[in-house]
C-alpha cells in the first residue's frame, strides 16, 4: 500500500460506506431498539444512495440545502426591496 501525504484528505471508510454513516450504528449499540435499528437502516440507505450518485457526505448536504432553498434566491429580502410607487 502506497501511503503518501496526499492521501490524508481522503474520507475514512468503514467497509463500503463513509465512516460517518456508522455513527448511527453506535447509537444503535448504545440504545438497541427496533426504531433505532430502522434509523440505522435508513441512514445507511441514504449514504449508499448518495455515494451511488457520486456525492460525498458534504456534497450531499450542499445539494440538499440547494434543493430546499429552491431555484429563486433573490439578493435582497422582500422587505428591503424597493417597489414602484405611483404618487400621481
Amino acid at each position: 500500500m502506497d501511503l503518501h501525504w496526499r492521501n490524508t484528505q481522503k474520507p475514512a471508510r468503514f467497509f463500503a460506506l463513509d465512516a460517518r454513516a456508522f455513527a448511527a450504528v453506535l447509537v444503535f449499540l448504545v440504545h438497541a431498539r427496533l426504531w433505532t435499528f430502522g434509523l440505522v437502516v435508513i441512514v445507511m440507505l441514504i449514504f449508499w444512495i448518495a455515494e451511488r450518485r457520486g456525492l460525498t457526505f458534504e456534497a450531499a448536504l450542499r445539494a440538499l440545502r440547494a434543493w430546499l432553498a429552491g431555484a429563486r434566491r433573490p439578493a435582497l429580502r422582500s422587505t428591503l426591496r424597493r417597489h414602484w410607487t405611483d404618487f400621481g
